[in-house]
């Protein structure tokens, strides 16, 4: 903000006056403490009363507040008041406490007020003069009522003898014992007062040659609005008045504060740059770019409210002298200049926060808070703002997001409506390439590049100049992962291009895409319309049937995404319209895509006018937006894509996994002091199965911050290694970390059983059973097949049996039972049932697929074996069991070579496979 919407005069006392309560003012209710319960408010009295009389205002704030809490007596156990000596004095009335009947007054025979002088918004680029009268409450106790009374004097000589105002109100759900705002001005003087928190006004009454406005609060609570209303709309618990007769007063008002005339001296250094502008550039609008750039870039922004600074611009010397300025000083400077070059310019007020409301707004000054260029070159408007940021050329066209100005002229402007349009230049361009070479289901590489223009670009200049290495790696990831969201970041750099105002981001890393099965194939989704295919705005109820929907602010942005495929791209399909161009939402969206050899590349530009849409357009819209929910891209591999193992093997040959673990191990060397870098290092180890690398990096990990989690993951790979000490140790050592989590107790009674302590895993299992909650299936499921393993299958159906009758469509307690009964070849007929129905019942049917491959195994049906097991490795391809049963039924029909690799596939995710069929009777010859 630049205008600070306040008054100003001549400097009042720097420091508090002390004084009784004006007469005009009416007492409030204070309520006794003693009579005060639990129930009672915080806030007991909030009176607001304010006397308009020719140009001043005089404020009077009241409030009696109730501590009721230690941490309340900590929050009122001192008193601030701020204010500006340049605009008004503060005068204080009343401080007491009230306890009990009794009131203690801390204001008798002493002035308590210390005033301190600092500029508290100095961060925020504020000088404002602001003086701080603080006191510390001597005696405040838990119970007491802090009651409290001041005024502030206000006044403007720049507005020529008018007043103006605006108070928030408080509403429900707001809680107050006794609220009001009340306005009092002379019948004489034409006050005008406009709320906008959609309620009527009060009546206004007559009393001692005074009008009178008076608004109980709260107010109750507002009525719902959709959240995409337009901010005409809103109710905004705002109350608001002047005397200015129409926005052409206001317009003439402001006028002599930006004449230029004689403003930039001769020989000045502002008319030489001027000079150098004009030498260089024939063109009027170059002239303009070039004006505007100078004004953005070598002036930096800070408000000036000194003195009469609130509306008063400080002179274009001072500010080129200083190098610094507000809104007012920049528009000064910029307007003199391109005047200067013969340039038709003048400036216009706009509001930052409330343009859509500017318009509905009673005239007054306070309706604005900032202020700009507005241009004419070659019958086109230009609007022209000098606190922006790295404009250029291309972006000459570009229209602030204000909705509503009003022209400053000397013979009064009307209120204009800005042009809706999408800025020129993308805010934000975002370019991804995915280097997905190595394998589908392997971690690609990930280059992330995103240039930003204008404030996201001044955004990323102060962070890189203030923040810490840490802090910068943080800010990256988080913009990265707004895009990529599993990416892990290994290296990143920022550069700045000043010709073309840009800052560019660059990050580099790794991550996981989400190839996923379906129909049989694997598939990737590279686009989506997102958003606006679920563009659904609700206008149901009877209130909202005539409320447009607001898309919001202009917008421009620019993505690209490269995917750089395996085999050469041979055998890859994209499936969808590589071609959309359509307009739906207030979003215009254009989007090409291609699949050219190994390389699929997506392009999507999105540009936004900020239009509102009618509510007669709304379900013409609704359709077409749903119909882009079919425009969504995505790339199918071949069907004959390699399994898992197949794809590891090769990426190997071909160096691709070295390379990406040689990222993990960049980023381990950039902090070694974080476990939690060698475990992610261990994770793509276990995903190659280079156990005995995964080992030791989560013995690293350990020894720095030890979790359940590490220990159970170096158990698993203890386990495929075939130590069962260590495994079993590990195990323990997750479950004395994290009781919860029923799969570190699942593992434990597996490797128990595994090592021949039948009688423990099942002690472990049973104990677990007895515990119930969400995992008592699970926990019964693992007994059930450790019965039946170590001989007791019997009992082990008999358990399983009765769990399902209690839960019978349980998917997992189904493939339990299948499972031992293919593993024990018995009862096949009803094995084959329960599969079936698992099968049927699963989100993930993988397990009871494989299941279902045994019992067909040891049916004899080899075909159907087959297609049960191609299926699930399809969508588990690590799943071993898999790999080795179809080798063994690959053997037995003649399959010599890929009964070989399968084995060898299996061996290699699992190395104690051949251990495991063999308590099934199944041996791979």
């Amino acid at each position: 903000m630049a205008i600070a919407a306040g008054n100003s005069a001549a400097r009042a006392s720097d420091k508090p006056v002390y004084a009784p309560v004006p007469d005009w003012v009416k007492p409030a209710p204070v309520t006794d403490a003693a009579t005060l319960t639990d129930a009672s408010p915080i806030l007991l009295v909030y009176d607001f009363q304010q006397r308009l009389q020719g140009d001043q205002s005089w404020t009077y704030v009241e409030t009696a507040k109730r501590v009721a809490s230690n941490e309340a007596l900590q929050a009122l156990g001192t008193i601030t008041f701020p204010w500006q000596p340049e605009h008004g004095d503060l005068i204080v009335h009343r401080v007491e406490i009230i306890r009990g009947t009794e009131r203690i007054d801390l204001l008798k025979d002493k002035q308590p007020f210390s005033v301190l002088r600092r500029e508290s918004q100095m961060e925020q680029f504020i000088l404002d003069g602001q003086l701080s009268a603080t006191m510390p409450v001597e005696g405040l106790r838990v119970g007491d009522v802090l009651r409290v009374a001041v005024s502030l004097t206000l006044s403007d000589p720049t507005l020529k003898g008018h007043v103006q105002t605006g108070v928030p109100l408080l509403r429900a759900p707001f809680r107050v014992d006794f609220a009001r705002t009340r306005f009092i001005w002379p019948k004489a003087q034409n006050v005008r007062f406009k709320s906008f928190a959609g309620l009527p006004l009060p009546a206004t009454t007559e009393a001692n040659g005074y009008n009178e406005l008076l608004v109980s609060m709260p107010l109750p609570k507002d009525i719902d609005l959709p959240q995409d209303a337009p901010v005409r709309f809103q109710h905004l618990p705002l109350l608001e008045g002047n005397d200015f007769a129409d926005w052409a007063q206001v317009s003439a008002i402001m006028a002599p504060l930006y004449a230029t005339e004689g403003l930039i001296e001769p020989n000045g250094p502002i008319a030489a740059e001027i000079a150098r502008i004009m030498h260089s550039q024939n063109d009027p609008l170059k002239r303009a770019a070039a004006a505007l750039q100078l004004v953005q870039d070598q002036i930096r922004y800070q408000l000036i409210a000194l003195d009469t600074g609130n509306y008063v611009p400080q002179a274009p010397v001072k500010t080129w002298s200083v190098r610094y300025g507000d809104c007012k000083a920049k528009t000064l400077l910029l307007l003199a200049m391109l005047q200067a070059m013969g340039i038709e310019a003048e400036p216009v007020l706009a509001s930052s926060q409330l343009g859509g409301l500017v318009a509905d707004r009673l005239p007054s000054a306070g309706a604005f808070d900032h202020i700009f260029v507005h241009a004419r070159i070659g019958g086109d408007d230009f609007w022209l703002d000098g606190t922006g940021r790295d404009t250029r050329l291309a972006d000459i066209r570009d229209v602030p997001r204000f909705e509503t100005v009003l022209p400053v002229r000397l013979t009064g402007g009307a209120l204009m409506s800005l042009p809706r349009r999408a800025d020129a230049r993308p805010t934000a361009a975002t370019e991804i390439i995915l280097d997905s070479t190595a394998g589908l289901r392997l971690p690609s590489l990930v280059t992330f590049r995103q240039t930003f223009r204008g404030q996201q670009a001044q955004a990323l200049r102060l962070v890189i100049g203030q923040a810490t290495k840490d802090d910068l790696q943080t800010i990256v990831e988080n913009v990265v992962k707004r895009q990529v969201e599993e990416a892990t970041i290994v290296a990143h750099q920022e550069s700045f291009d000043d010709v073309a105002g840009t800052a560019t981001l660059t990050a580099s890393g790794i991550v996981f895409t989400n190839w996923a099965i379906d129909n049989d194939a694997l598939t990737n989704s590279i686009y989506s319309p997102g958003a606006i295919s679920g563009f659904s705005p609700d206008r149901a109820r009877t209130t909202w049937q005539m409320i447009p929907v607001s898309t919001g602010a202009p917008s421009h942005r620019l993505d690209s995404l490269r995917t750089l495929l395996p085999a050469g791209g041979k055998g890859f399909v994209l499936e969808g319209d590589p071609e959309l161009d359509v307009i739906v939402a207030g979003q215009h969206v254009v989007r090409h895509a291609s699949l050219t050899g190994n390389v699929a590349d997506v392009t999507s530009q999105r540009t936004t006018t900020g239009e509102e849409i009618p509510v007669a357009a709304i379900g013409a819209q609704r359709k077409i937006a749903a119909t882009l929910s079919t425009k969504s891209l995505r790339l199918i591999a071949p069907v004959d894509y390699p399994l898992y193992w197949e794809e590891l093997q090769l990426a190997r040959r071909l160096g691709k996994t070295a390379a990406i673990a040689a990222l993990y191990t960049q980023r381990i060397a950039q902090k070694p002091e974080e476990g939690d870098r060698y475990a992610a290092r261990a994770t793509f180890y276990a995903q190659t199965y280079e156990r005995e690398k995964a080992i030791a990096d989560l013995t690293k990990a350990i020894s720095l911050m030890p979790t359940a989690q590490y220990y159970a993951a170096r158990a698993a790979h203890y386990r495929a290694l075939g130590q069962s000490a260590k495994a079993i140790a590990d195990a323990r050592q997750a479950i004395e970390l994290d009781l919860k989590t029923a799969d570190y107790a699942l593992s434990l009674a597996a490797l128990q059983k595994d090592a021949g302590d039948a009688a423990g895993a099942l002690a472990l299992l049973q104990e677990r059973i007895d515990l119930g909650g969400l995992d008592k299936n699970e926990f019964i499921g693992a007994k059930a097949e450790t019965q039946a393993e170590t001989g007791d299958v019997p009992g082990g159906l008999a358990l399983v049996d009765a769990a399902i009758v209690k839960t019978p469509g349980n998917a997992r307690l189904l493939n339990v039972r299948c499972w031992i009964k293919a593993t024990q070849n018995v009862m096949l007929d009803t094995a084959l049932k329960d599969c079936s129905k698992a099968i049927e019942l699963s989100d993930s049917p993988e397990q009871p697929l494989d299941s279902r491959a045994m019992v067909y195994f040891r049916l004899g049906r080899n075909e159907d074996a087959l297609a049960d097991l191609k299926a699930a490795l399809l969508r588990a391809p690590e799943q071993s069991a898999s790999l080795f049963l179809r080798a063994i039924i690959r053997r037995s029909t003649g399959d010599k070579a890929g009964s070989d690799a399968d084995l060898a596939a299996a061996r290699g995710m699992d190395p104690q496979i051949d251990k495991q069929f063999r308590k099934f009777g199944i041996v791979a010859r």
